[in-house]
């Protein structure tokens, strides 16, 4: 009785073993699932890596690029070489300089003598200066029809040409071309009877601001009419 009362404990025993067991079982099999086990992401192919890295060299360029041009702005006159800024402040410049060259470029005139009818002038007792009234063009507006005076708005070689008139007899025609008070080139014609006629031509470095003229010298007369036979033209060359 008591061996019998031994067996059934053993077996209870093992019986309890073994469902300790499949339970322990089912616990590892329950942590070892397939939703709880850490899957491995899946690496980027060559290919991938190739743009990446592209794409990365291209933000570092653009990061160097805006550096360069922020220590640029910053440091003034000391500026390092940037080949972007220098490019476009280059361009900003001819764009500039060729529409300034255009604008002051653009300077020409030309007027006779008399506004209106014919008549003569002089002879005077002084040298006076002539104002030719009758304007043709005046391109620029340097030249001045109630003064006679050109002036040059930019540095530059300019050309004048001046033609003049006079009837025949006992006064004779002179005029003169004045740069800021310098007589440079004159014209003159004297003839007993009829019509005489004179010209004269130059070039001149001039100045911006410098004036020039014509001038009747004094005990000279000078004629015109309608036909427009004395006149005064210049034109800017070449800005310099």
């Amino acid at each position: 009785m008591e061996r019998v009362s031994v067996l059934c404990l053993s077996l209870l025993l093992c019986s309890l073993s073994g469902a300790e067991l499949q339970d322990n079982e089912i616990i590892e099999q329950r942590e070892v699932s397939p939703e709880s086990v850490n899957v491995p992401e899946p690496q980027p192919c060559p290919s991938d890596l190739h743009a990446v890295l592209r794409e990365m060299s291209v933000k570092l360029a653009e990061n160097r690029l805006m550096i360069q041009q922020l220590q640029t702005l910053n440091q003034g006159e000391n500026e390092p070489f940037a080949p972007s800024l220098f490019c476009t402040n280059w361009t900003a410049l001819s764009v500039r300089t060729k529409w300034r060259d255009r604008a002051v470029g653009q300077v020409a005139f030309s007027a006779s003598l008399l506004e209106s009818g014919s008549g003569t002038l002089g002879p005077f007792n002084a040298h006076t200066p002539l104002v030719f009234k009758h304007v043709v063009s005046n391109i620029g507006k340097a030249y001045s029809p109630h003064t006679g005076i050109f002036t040059a708005p930019v540095r530059g070689a300019y050309h004048f040409e001046f033609y003049i008139m006079a009837n025949g007899g006992s006064h004779s025609s002179a005029v003169v071309l004045v740069k800021n008070g310098e007589h440079v080139f004159v014209a003159g014609e004297y003839q007993t009877n009829g019509h005489g006629t004179a010209a004269n031509g130059v070039t001149l470095l001039l100045e911006a601001g410098d004036v020039v003229f014509l001038r009747l010298f004094l005990n000279h007369i000078i004629f015109d009419n309608e036909n427009h036979h004395s006149t005064f033209s210049g034109h800017l060359l070449f800005p310099m």
